[in-house]
């Protein structure tokens, strides 16, 4: 990454849960994180750039993270997605994905890719390293920058609070163990641009977070 080429980050809040979901900018390539419910907003957003999407990086497979991902390939037709191995099955199972205990059946077609923990990811010179960080769910992610101090923290870590853990397959001390040996490892001004809710800082978070407090 160069001056010329910084990390833009765009988000908008989609449907009834408004959940977070981004565009993901160096230079002349673009990630979109997560594709929720009513995603037109996101469409736009990236249409907005000019830029077909290099990826579609899910955070993790939940309906809210995942249900406008059928829009947006077909905005954006063979824009490869990403999703870590251990949800690998959750897109095309409702079940696992939690659709079916919502009443809204959902299956997509599998992910391109499946990413594991520690792996690096590259957007145009910029570097980003795959942070397994389950416990809201099995293959939860996050996605830091080693460039500049932030990372997209989907369902993990929120501002004041944390994701949900009282889902099949969640699990609160995984969680918790989640935050605390790979988020709040991250510098103290790292960005967090979580999942639900307002931007916040790993320190921020350490110092004042009740559901996983810092260790120091």
């Amino acid at each position: 990454m160069t001056a010329r080429n910084p990390v833009q980050i765009r988000s908008v809040a989609l449907g009834v849960y408004q959940t977070n979901c981004y565009t993901v900018r160096c230079g002349d390539q673009l990630w979109i994180v997560d594709a929720g419910f009513d995603p037109e907003p996101l469409i736009e957003l990236a249409s907005e750039s000019g830029l077909k999407p290099a990826a579609i990086i899910l955070t993790h497979a939940h309906p809210d993270h995942i249900a406008g991902v059928p829009a947006v390939l077909e905005r954006f037709p063979a824009t490869p997605v990403f999703v870590h191995e251990a949800e690998a099955r959750w897109l095309t199972d409702p079940d696992l994905n939690l659709s079916s205990l919502m009443g809204q059946p959902l299956s997509i077609e599998p992910a391109d890719r499946l990413l594991h923990d520690g792996e690096t990811l590259s957007l145009n010179g910029s570097t980003w390293r795959v942070l397994h960080t389950p416990g809201h769910s099995p293959g939860s992610i996050s996605l830091a920058c080693e460039d500049v101090p932030v990372v997209i923290a989907g369902d993990a870590l929120f501002s004041g609070s944390v994701g949900r853990t009282d889902f099949p397959n969640s699990d609160p001390a995984v969680l918790a163990e989640s935050i605390r040996s790979k988020l709040y490892t991250l510098s103290e001004d790292t960005t967090v641009f979580p999942g639900h809710g307002p931007s916040t800082t790993i320190g921020h978070e350490k110092a004042t977070n009740p559901f996983v407090p810092g260790t120091d």
